[in-house]
């Protein structure tokens, strides 16, 4: 049987591709002249059909006075039509109407003509109404659509069962469908449909009504079902439609239904499948502009995934302009798909003069809603870059609307929309459309950057001038949404680019509460910023020696290396911050000469004087004082860095060349409040003894000063006074209830002051710590003053906040933690601060005498000698140390022999020496700070009584030791010992452990080498067996079995198409053999007459295949199978026992047959999927009923006979089932399952298989002379 491929009927090839388009049959029955007879007469008026006037009057005329029949005035008008001259053809018809003299019913044909005139003019008619026209006078589609309903509903009412009526009714109700917006998302069950999908219900069930009468044989009906169902967007089912419109008419291609196919391909995710029906409707069809547009839909598409530098870019992205999407411009200009493709090109080249155009000419001759919407949403773009804000938001509008606005619509569209809103202030209504977009279940990144942006702006904006965090929701908010727009760019399936706008928003926004991780954003903006500069630089830039030791850092933005400075030296790496304020100066001196915009006179003074900073902060005070004598000798001055020169003169020169500094800036800066407090601070320090009289003191008139004349909020103003007032407190005398009242009041004023300065700026730590401190002292509330101190803590990095909380750990006697913070605060830059040791050795004491720990007791006394040292002129130093001695030898007497040593004893008694001696000289000093008596009464019992304990301790630990000696040097020796042995069964442990996973992973090995070797054998075996069933036979005359001879030129066993049917014929040689059922003589005879009268038929068969349990048992045959010969039996029963043992092996492994069954492809599947009954031809379906059909046992009825022949034993014989009945293999009567069949059918690769549905299929014969066996 011939093949048959799509669109080619005959065809001895299947790769034959025809040389020119097919032609369109429409109009395919006009005659090309007609011939008007005129009336009483035997003349004849020839009217040449394919040369018409523009005017059809005279031809009108004609047709009335000569009363020609209804088929003339047709004839004219579809002539007319023929040449796309469809307002002549409705003149035509409607003269037609006015002059006919038929019945009424005859008039059905004219109705029936203009509704489909009226829907031609509704295909080229603009959607929308022309500027300046009037809308009653306007021709758009909607015009034409409503003469159309018109007409149909007039032609109705005279045959209302007229299938070819109905057949326009669903075109019309698809024409008007398509002028209305896709249905909005139901939000419950219970919401009504649109009325787009009510209109294309009634299309649906008008086409359905037309198939229905016409038999399922009207395949227009069917492809208006189709359409339909894909508008309502029932994909799977549309595509079975255009399917099966296909498996009818191969050779349609006006209109093609391969385009429906690709396009549910498409819409269902199987985009290459998509490209094959459309590469498929071109092939068939050269000039199918729609499916040049389309498949230059799918190149571009490919191109989303691909970057700019991969070769496959170019080539892809040219395929789809020049060869595609240009093609299907020249072939139709009106085309909206090629004109909204061909906009969106010259929208990114800039020419929007020519967007403007191509955009409308889609919205206006369009019927897809989707490419309508792609049109406004190109026009609103280009407004949009124009700045017409106003235009850009209603075209924005009109896109969205155009695929269903609210909860379905456009997603870019609203994002433009937002932009828009954004761009003229409503800020409001931004938010609004976003959060909405945010709603939906897929959350789409662009939204979240657009909102995340919005809020970031409008949190920076409000920290500007502000010290209050006045925005904590939003600025959570704005973090969330940038976070997950950076995380999904780790995401490597969705293949985001970073934006820096994102990295720098939240490196700003996590500044108040992580600067770490607004560093770590700052780093990823480098990456970006060197990525692209990378990138723009000619490969000998990117490759010389200075690109490779700077990496080209200096390239950088300078603002964007002086803000990962300030990062740097906010975590106190100093040297870090140093080098990006280094590179700053120099991306400033790059950047002067290739960006004009950016103005480095401004950026070089901040720069420099953040640098200075570093240097400062890192101890190198004379680098730092270049720098700011630099900046002060600039035009203009420079007062931060003048303050600071005189703050570096207060700490190398404090009595001298400080005090002058400080005057000298105070008189030229009187009115800068930095100056001022820069004062305040130097009056702080500089007082040796503080008036009694609080409004006396000059650093209080300095500060009243300040807040009455200069800046009432003045925040560091408000936390001196407050200083100020806690301190007096502190000093006051107690003993009265007066004196603890005006205390207590002193304390309430402070604490006003230091919450007014909260008030200003919560972030003002050292206003915290004020309250912290007043309530300690004051009310002796420990617990919330040590919350604030923590908080204030892990915020300032000041030494004051960290003595003052060990302070407070101190008297919660807390002193572990005491002496971590005093540490701390000492290894900052307190190092010789005498005041500070002189703690640290008091809390180390009281952890001592509370643990009763000796070596902390060591350790006070090393802080207490240290401050000593440093300010030896101070005798309370000095008591210190002598305390801390006394202390020691107290507790050296009090602890066990096996607690102490006879060194800490003799060291402790020369420390109570000293301690003796320095008393009795602190007790002759002119200001003692204790009492001269108590002083010596301490003095006098170390002498007396603590000396002669330490004597006998001496002894006592002296004799103890003695004595102990041998048995401390045993027990150290025992426990060295006890220490090795550990070790070594540890050792020895460790050894045995790995020796066995060594085992262990060997006999792994070994199994895993010993089933792959079993695995082998079996398969081996198996093929074994295999082959012994293929070459036995057995001989006529012994009745044994024995090897069969084998032709040249049989196929092997897996060769071949793979259809399932030899397509060879059977040699005309051949050995019979029968099996047949238990008949009487005369039916044997019967069959074998039969058999005989075959003779020479070639036949074709079906290779032998394995059944599974399965199908074995859903397709049972009777068991009564009688062999006539011996040797027949004798075969039965090898096969029997061969098969048998076969399938036993299976059982380990799978069945051999159903592993090397092909995998359907993509394309099979999906007609599996859909039901996609196309590729079956009407014989196969009566194959299949045959193959089905039970095998029953008759009697008195002709045998089945079984051709045995020797090139083809391998593909027929006798399956044994489970219970041991024989089953027939050969010919149709072997039950084949469907999903076998269709295997057999995917196995034949030389095929081409279309993805449309159109496949080549091949006609099998069907051998029916067996009879119903």
């Amino acid at each position: 049987m011939a093949l048959m491929r799509n669109g080619e009927r005959g065809s001895s090839s299947p790769n034959t591709v025809t040389d020119t388009a097919p032609k369109s049959k429409r109009f395919r029955d006009m005659p090309s002249v007609l011939e008007v007879i005129v009336a009483n007469s035997n003349e004849a008026v020839e009217i040449d059909l394919e040369g018409l006037p523009d005017d059809p009057t005279e031809i009108c005329t004609l047709l009335e006075n000569e009363a020609a029949p209804k088929a003339y005035w047709l004839t004219i008008a579809m002539a007319y039509a023929k040449v796309q001259q469809i307002d002549q053809a409705v003149d035509v018809v409607t003269r037609a109407l006015v002059v006919s003299q038929e019945p009424t019913k005859e008039k059905m044909s004219y109705h029936s003509c203009l509704c489909a005139l009226n829907l031609l003019r509704a295909r080229g008619a603009s959607r929308l109404i022309p500027d300046g026209t009037l809308v009653s006078e306007a021709r758009t589609k909607d015009f034409y659509l409503k003469a159309a309903t018109s007409g149909v509903n007039e032609a109705l009412r005279f045959n209302a069962s007229a299938w070819s009526l109905h057949l326009t009714r669903g075109v019309l109700y698809l024409m008007r469908a398509s002028l209305l917006p896709p249905a909005q998302a139901k939000k419950t069950p219970h919401d009504e449909q649109s009325e787009r999908a009510k209109m294309l219900l009634q299309a649906q069930k008008s086409f359905e009504d037309v198939h229905r009468t016409s038999k399922v044989k009207n395949v227009w009906a069917l492809m208006g079902k189709s359409k339909a169902q894909y508008s309502l967007g029932k994909y799977s089912d549309a595509l079975v439609g255009f399917q099966e419109v296909l498996y009818q008419r191969p050779d349609i291609h006006d209109p093609d239904p391969r385009i429906g196919v690709g396009c549910c391909m498409w819409q269902l995710g199987l985009k290459r499948d998509a490209k094959q029906a459309w590469e498929r409707a071109i092939e068939v069809n050269p000039d199918s502009s729609v499916g040049h547009a389309l498949l230059g839909l799918y190149y571009l598409e490919t191109t989303s995934g691909l970057l700019e530098t991969d070769p496959a870019f170019l080539s892809a992205y040219k395929k789809a302009m020049i060869e595609c999407t240009q093609r299907a411009f020249k072939l139709k200009k009106d085309l909206p798909l090629a004109c909204v493709t061909f906009a969106r090109f010259f929208l990114a080249r800039g020419s929007l003069s020519t967007v403007e155009s191509l955009a409308r000419k889609a919205i206006e001759f369009t019927d897809v809603n989707a490419v309508a919407s792609d049109g406004w949403y190109l026009l609103a773009q280009k407004e949009h870059q124009s700045y017409s804000l106003a235009k850009a938001g209603e075209y924005y509008k009109k896109a969205d609307e155009a695929r269903g606005g609210l909860d379905k619509g456009f997603m870019p569209a609203k994002l433009g929309a937002a932009q828009v809103l954004a761009q003229t202030g409503d800020m409001d209504g931004a938010k609004s459309r976003l959060e909405k977009v945010l709603q939906q279940p897929k959350c789409v990144v662009e939204a979240q950057t657009l909102l995340g942006t919005i809020l970031a702006e409008e949190v920076v904006a409000s920290d500007i001038g502000s010290f209050k965090d006045d925005k904590p929701q939003q600025r959570k908010r704005a973090i969330q949404l940038l976070e997950a727009v950076r995380q999904a760019w780790q995401d490597p399936e969705r293949r985001l680019n970073g934006d820096r706008t994102v990295a720098l928003n939240l490196a700003r926004l996590h500044e108040h509460e992580s600067i770490e991780t607004s560093r770590q954003c700052l780093k990823e903006v480098e990456q970006m910023e060197l990525k692209f500069i990378r990138k723009t630089l000619t490969s000998q830039e990117a490759n010389g020696e200075g690109a490779a030791a700077n990496n080209h850092r200096d390239r950088l933005p300078p603002q964007l290396l002086n803000n990962l400075g300030c990062c740097a030296y906010t975590a106190e790496e100093y040297e870090e911050a140093t080098l990006e304020f280094q590179t700053a100066l120099s991306a400033c001196a790059d950047a002067s000469y290739r960006h004009s915009s950016i103005d480095t006179d401004k950026l070089v003074p901040a720069i420099s004087y953040n640098l200075a900073r570093a240097y400062e902060a890192d101890g190198k005070l004379d680098e730092a004082k270049k720098v700011y004598e630099g900046l002060v000798g600039r035009k203009g001055g420079h007062t931060d860095a003048h303050a600071r020169l005189a703050y570096i003169a207060l700490r190398q020169s404090p009595t001298d060349e400080g005090p002058k500094a400080v005057s000298k800036l105070v008189q030229s800066e009187s009115g800068n409040l930095e100056v001022r407090a820069l004062y305040g601070w130097f009056l702080s320090r500089s007082r040796k003894q503080r008036s009694t009289n609080l409004a006396e003191d000059p650093e209080q008139r300095h500060y009243k000063h300040t807040l009455q004349h200069y800046d009432k909020h003045d925040r560091y103003s408000l936390t001196g006074m407050g200083n100020l007032y806690l301190t007096n407190a502190r000093e006051m005398r107690r003993e009265s209830e007066a004196d603890r009242d005006k205390r207590r009041k002193s304390y309430e004023k402070a604490v006003e002051f230091f919450d007014k300065a909260l008030q200003l700026d919560p972030q003002n730590a050292y206003a915290a710590q004020g309250i912290a401190i007043a309530l300690i002292e004051d009310r002796r509330d420990y617990g919330t003053a040590i919350q604030i101190l923590v908080k204030v803590h892990d915020v300032v990095r000041d030494s004051n906040v960290a003595v003052n909380l060990g302070h407070a750990y101190v008297d919660v006697k807390q002193y572990t933690r005491a002496v971590e913070v005093y540490q701390e605060a000492l290894a900052k830059d307190r190092g010789r601060d005498a005041q500070l040791l002189a703690c640290l050795g008091r809390a180390t004491l009281l952890k001592g005498k509370s643990e009763k720990n000796l070596t902390a007791m060591k350790l006070s006394l090393d802080y207490s000698q240290r401050a000593l040292d440093l300010a030896g002129h101070q005798i309370h130093f000095k008591f210190n140390v002598a305390f801390v001695q006394i202390q020691i030898a107290q507790l050296i007497h009090m602890l066990s022999e096996t607690q102490r040593s006879l060194v800490d004893v003799q060291a402790a008694a020369k420390g109570l020496d000293e301690a003796i001696e320095s008393l009795s000289e602190i007790a002759q000093s002119p200001n003692p700070p204790y009492p001269k008596n108590e002083i010596e009464q301490r003095a006098n019992m170390g002498r007396n009584t603590m000396r002669r304990q330490l004597e006998r301790a001496v002894q006592a630990q002296r004799e103890y030791e003695e004595k102990h000696e041998g048995k401390l040097r045993r027990a150290r020796e025992q426990r060295e010992a006890d220490l090795r042995r550990r070790d070594e069964e540890r050792k020895k442990a460790e050894a045995l452990e790995m020796e066995r996973k060594k085992r262990i992973a060997e006999e792994r090995r070994e199994i895993l080498e010993r089933d792959r070797l079993l695995g082998a054998s079996r398969v081996e075996e198996q093929n074994r067996r295999e082959l012994i069933v293929e070459d036995l036979t057995t001989d006529a005359e012994t009745a044994t079995p024995v090897k069969k001879k084998r032709g040249g030129g049989r196929k092997k066993k897996g060769e071949g198409d793979g259809i399932g049917l030899d397509d060879a014929p059977v040699p005309e040689k051949k050995k019979k053999r029968k099996l047949t059922r238990k008949k009487d003589d005369s039916t044997n005879e019967a069959a074998t007459s039969d058999d005989e009268n075959e003779g020479d038929a070639p036949k074709k068969r079906r290779r032998l295949q394995r059944k599974t349990a399965a199908s074995a048992k859903n397709k049972f045959k009777s068991s009564e199978l009688v062999v006539d010969s011996d040797e027949d039996l004798d075969e039965v029963t090898v096969r029997k026992n061969v098969l048998s043992t076969d399938n036993d092996d299976d059982d380990y492994g799978g069945r051999a047959t159903s592993q090397s069954q092909p995998q359907p492809t993509a394309t099979q599947t999906v007609g599996d999927l859909f039901g996609d009954a196309t590729t079956d031809d009407g014989d196969d379906d009566e194959e299949d009923q045959i193959a089905t059909r039970p095998v029953r046992s008759r009697r008195k009825k002709n045998a089945r006979v079984i051709d045995d022949d020797d090139d083809d034993d391998d593909d027929e014989g006798v399956v044994v089932n489970k219970k041991g009945d024989a089953i027939a293999s050969s010919g149709v009567s072997e039950p084949v399952a469907a999903d076998a069949k269709d295997k057999d059918k995917d196995k034949d690769k030389d095929e081409p298989t279309a993805v449309d549905g159109d496949k080549d299929v091949e006609m099998k014969d069907v051998d029916t002379s067996a009879g119903s066996g």
